[in-house]
């Protein structure tokens, strides 16, 4: 059974406080012409930030499901490979991945697309028609399927062996055990982490900026390399991260809380 948080029991003062300063900071917004034009040009960038963390994040949830899968495995071969991947790539910075992904991956993808097309007579592709914003896709795909893998891994392994040998008691093949057994009760028990981990993919997908792909911090920079006026511009950029995380971290809490009160929930467990 899982305890309640005391944090649970408290007023959400913190909320409120946050509530009251987004009101204000959006009336500035809404009622000051330099906010309001640097809102105007942020807007363009929000749709490519929530486009690229959602393709993103689920993308990385397949594969890193995929990992977790492989990493149980009764195949050594699977185990070490999909261990290998999760070690190398989590100890590499996400920066230094996109860079990498952009720079070095995508021009080999290319060239490897190429040789097969040439071979079976199809047109070669050039390097600059594989976008950067599919490139910082890929390198955020990459990254995180490996966070997600440990966290698959871990909800896998916590859903109790005896229920496992009774599903095999029951006659049910190894992924009808998986489907109906293993995974519903895993997935309760991640919900909070895979929430975690979707709210640091939107703050991580500003980094993506460094290839100049136009989500809000690519144009927060380049609004406020233009009109200097750095204090207004970041301060709107800030806002829109908050706006978009917040929502989010409160609507996991509140799927996480239904979820719990559900039966057969994580407190059933």
């Amino acid at each position: 059974m899982i305890p309640t948080s005391p944090d649970d029991k408290d007023f959400p003062w913190w909320l409120v406080i946050v509530l009251a300063t987004g009101a204000y900071l959006f009336w500035q917004v809404f009622t000051v012409e330099i906010y309001s034009r640097v809102l105007g040009t942020l807007t363009q960038g929000i749709w490519i930030t929530i486009y690229v963390t959602i393709v993103a994040y689920f993308s990385a949830c397949l594969i890193g499901l995929g990992l977790a899968v492989a990493q149980l495995s009764r195949f050594i071969v699977l185990r070490q490979a999909a261990r290998l991947y999760v070690e190398v790539v989590r100890g590499i910075p996400i920066i230094v991945l996109l860079l990498y992904v952009a720079f070095v991956l995508a021009p080999a993808m290319v060239s490897g697309w190429n040789w097969i097309a040439e071979s079976i007579g199809l047109d070669p592709i050039r390097t600059r028609d594989f976008t950067l914003l599919w490139r910082a896709v890929i390198a955020l795909t990459i990254a995180y399927s490996s966070f997600l893998a440990e966290v698959f891994r871990a909800g896998l392994q916590s859903v109790d062996e005896g229920q496992i040998e009774a599903a095999e008691a029951l006659g049910l093949s190894r992924w009808q055990r998986f489907r109906h057994i293993v995974l519903p009760q895993a997935f309760r028990m991640i919900m909070p982490p895979l929430g975690n981990d979707f709210v640091a993919m939107v703050k991580d997908s500003s980094l993506v900026s460094v290839l100049g792909v136009t989500d809000v911090t690519q144009l927060g920079k380049v609004l406020a390399a233009g009109n200097f006026r750095y204090f207004e511009t970041y301060n709107v950029v800030a806002l829109v991260y908050l706006t978009m995380t917040i929502t989010l971290s409160l609507a996991m809490r509140r799927l996480e809380k239904h979820m719990r009160a559900r039966p057969g929930g994580p407190s059933d467990y």
